[in-house]
């Protein structure tokens, strides 16, 4: 039997939340990061508009509490918001510190950070550097990680299932040891052993046709910790962003919020700013009225778009405050100078996810969540802008100072090694890319941003009949990077089409034409949903 790959933390992941958790563990002990593809790909990569986090004497953390629970509709918890924004600005100071350069402005008595606006915020909160903060915090971070001898960075190394005592026979108790590994490369699966884990995955954005998250957005960790049977929450709350670029060559480019923070308006194919006529706020009202109305547009017209203009604001501030965007729109034809942004809504971020508390405590022990992939109560049933990467930074920190605290485990566990019995190598590779495509064109068209019960009945039925398919496929054959995908992918869709079916009323980003308002009947509750019985075979 091959012994297993022995650290004292690993790290699924290698976004803001998995490198900042790294980078304090390690003061504890060995770290590893997995991470599917390249190190630096991520969702932290892409994030354009920046963090959200009270830095002036014209904000407060009353306000910034304030504007994230009326966003959440009723479903935050307030003390998990308090702590998280309480908390911010001494994060800040250590990304700062780790040589993130913000931007910043000329001010009275010198530079002052320039602070953005986005949707939902009352004040000028946003730390950004430019429209590329993602990129900036991701190379940062990933400077610092491989400059520690502590930290071991594994690309190209995807998690198949977590190791639990539970799956592996022990009645006594339960917790996670690590988890089976695919090593793309060699094309072997290789258990890694841990006494503390962190699902740091992102989120599930390429469950939808249409989406503004990477490839890697493939829900591995929801699905792992679900099959484990660990508790999920929320999972009907997608966040589709309202700006994607509407362009035949562009793959779901973002077109930042930020731009309407500065600004920019929405306007129909004949000129009508039609966002009045939803909310008072206009572009600045939280992305699901934005997102309805821009889908509502969309349907009444006929049109396949709407339109950004921020051409007022002239090129020389576009060119210097939106650079990224700038260039890409130019790549496509379009000077935002000159030219109105032809736009539409996209999948964009999971506000629900496994189930943890403020510290990325699971409910099995040795098992931590932070950033997208959980659910910690701060978002509710809509997430405020740039609230996320504020998130994925406190509570990766509180996750690493808790998961030193609770120590090593002292218990030896043998770890079998991985059994693929008689898989033979698969040889219908186009049924994998179709059920992907399947899977992803069935909850655009019955599980957007409008929904219906009927429609998430029938999404649900041919769901279940694509998971057995891929069930059967899975055991039948050796593993590779999409066929663990896919067999995620499948999971996730059914947890969301769940989730949406439980709630039987419209709250934040959930909005179901059977229920169009909120059930005042009772308090609002998360949907929680688990696997009663955990299984290697789920």
């Amino acid at each position: 039997m091959e012994s297993p790959k022995q650290f004292d933390f690993l790290v699924i992941g290698s976004g803001l939340a998995g490198l900042f958790y790294a980078l304090e563990a390690s003061k504890a002990g060995t770290v590893a990061i997995l991470t599917k593809r390249s190190a630096q790909e991520s969702n932290t990569l892409h994030a354009q508009g920046g963090v959200a986090c009270v830095a002036s004497s014209a904000d407060s953390f009353e306000l910034h509490i304030q504007d994230t629970l009326d966003t959440g509709a009723g479903l935050c918890k307030e003390g998990v918001v308090r702590t998280i924004i309480e908390e911010g600005p001494e994060r800040i100071r250590d990304l700062a510190r780790l040589g993130v350069r913000f931007s910043t402005r000329p001010g009275e008595g010198g530079e002052i950070w320039d602070l953005g606006k986005e949707g939902g915020h009352s004040r000028r909160r946003i730390f950004h550097v430019d429209d590329a903060t993602g990129r900036e915090i991701e190379q940062v971070l990933l400077r610092a990680v491989r400059a520690n001898p502590r930290i071991t960075v594994l690309e190209d190394h995807q998690a198949v299932d977590l190791i639990t005592l539970a799956k592996l026979g022990y009645a006594s108790e339960n917790r996670c040891v690590g988890c089976y590994v695919l090593d793309r490369a060699s094309g072997r699966v290789e258990a890694f052993c841990a006494h503390h884990t962190l699902l740091a995955t992102g989120g599930c954005g390429k469950v939808y046709l249409y989406t503004s998250n990477p490839d890697v957005a493939t829900g591995d960790g929801v699905a792992m910790a679900f099959r484990a049977g660990v508790p999920v929450a929320n999972m009907e709350f997608i966040q589709f962003h309202p700006t994607c670029l509407y362009h035949p060559q562009a793959k779901s480019f973002l077109i930042s919020e930020a731009l309407r923070g500065e600004g920019a308006l929405l306007l129909n194919h004949e000129g009508h700013r039609f966002l009045l006529d939803a909310d008072p706020r206009g572009e600045l009202a939280p992305r699901d009225i934005v997102a309805r109305a821009i889908d509502a547009e969309i349907k009444r017209s006929g049109h396949p778009c709407v339109y950004l203009d921020i051409r007022r604001k002239g090129k020389e501030f576009l060119r210097e405050r939106f650079p990224t965007i700038y260039a890409a729109c130019l790549r496509y034809g379009i000077d935002m100078a000159e030219d109105r942004i032809p736009v539409v809504p996209a999948a964009h971020y999971q506000c629900g996810g496994v189930v943890t508390d403020v510290d990325g405590r699971t409910e099995l022990p040795g098992l931590w969540a932070a950033g997208e992939v959980a659910c910690t109560g701060l978002h509710g049933a809509n997430r405020l802008a740039s609230n996320s990467l504020l998130e994925a930074m406190v509570v990766s920190y509180r996750a690493a100072r808790a998961s030193i605290a609770a120590g090593p485990v002292s218990r030896k566990v043998a770890i079998p090694s991985w059994d693929e019995g008689s898989a033979a190598d698969p040889d219908e590779l186009v049924v994998v890319a179709h059920n992907w495509r399947e899977i992803r064109e069935l909850m655009w068209d019955y599980v957007g941003i409008v929904r219906t019960r009927k429609r998430l009945h029938r999404a649900g039925v041919r769901l279940q009949n694509l998971a057995r398919e891929i069930r059967e496929f899975y055991w039948s054959y050796r593993l590779n990077a999409d066929l663990i995908e896919l067999r995620n992918l499948v999971l996730v869709a059914s947890l969301v089409v769940d989730s949406a079916l439980e709630r039987r009323e419209s709250r934040g980003l959930h909005y179901v034409l059977d229920f169009p308002g909120p059930d005042d009947s009772r308090p609002p509750a998360d949907t929680i949903l688990r696997l009663s019985e955990p299984s290697i075979r789920a």
